[in-house]
């Protein structure tokens, strides 16, 4: 693991001195990951690869550097993690449904004394109600089709923030499809940029949205509506 992210942080322009926190939080997961399901990638450089170095790969290239940022359906703690360790500036809210997960991660900041981070246990739509509009970025690594995501990111950021998810290279089809939920949510796409994960050939994808006006009241919708009907 620490050979890989000696190879791979130097080519983010990140310091070698992140590693021990790095790997420090990597063990953590895969220690808790015996006991629970946090990660199906569990081969040390794959982890420090797949998880840590393409987190810190978006953070790059989105050109986080301060403000909030809430990661929505945070899972594992990826990308929120790695990012807090690599971003102090950042206040990250680390957001996810499932209460064991959140209950990981408090454990996990708290070990790692990441002051920069705050982990809520709730669903995205309901926690749009607690604090609607008022993160500079959301982003979100999560297995949902672009639509469902927007409507579930988009409320919790600013007039002026943005939207950053995280996709796979090939993913325009899904792009086009999400354009009119954009518009109805208050959004414009802002850049499409393609990335290399260092120390690997997988090509990941940033579909950025800048939010350029405030979402109507009445989204999001409940989940099983957003689901049944995207929009």
């Amino acid at each position: 693991m620490n050979e890989t992210l000696e190879r791979g942080l130097p080519q983010l322009g990140m310091s070698v001195q992140l590693i021990p926190k790095l790997t420090a939080f990597a063990g953590l997961v895969l220690e808790r990951n015996q006991v629970m399901n946090l990660t199906a990638i569990t081969a040390p450089k794959d982890v420090a690869a797949l998880h840590l170095l393409d987190s810190l790969a978006m953070a790059k290239t989105a050109g986080l550097e301060s403000g909030s940022l809430v990661d929505v359906g945070c899972g594992a703690g990826f990308p929120g993690v790695p990012t807090a360790i690599a971003r102090p500036e950042l206040k990250i809210t680390l957001l996810d449904s499932l209460g064991k997960r959140v209950d990981f991660l408090r454990e996990a900041c708290r070990a790692l004394e990441l002051e920069n981070t705050e982990c809520i246990h709730a669903r995205a739509e309901e926690f749009a109600g607690e604090r609607r509009e008022s993160f500079d970025w959301a982003v979100s690594r999560a297995v949902a089709a672009l639509p469902m995501l927007c409507e579930l990111c988009l409320p919790l950021v600013k007039p002026g923030g943005t939207m950053l998810a995280m996709k796979s290279a090939g993913s325009e089809e899904e792009i086009n499809s999400a354009k009119t939920a954009i518009g109805i949510l208050g959004g414009k796409i802002e850049w499409v940029r393609d990335y290399t994960v260092p120390t690997t050939d997988v090509v990941h994808r940033i579909v950025s949205i800048r939010k350029i006006s405030p979402t109507p009241k009445k989204y999001p919708r409940r989940f099983a509506q957003i689901k049944k009907q995207p929009l």
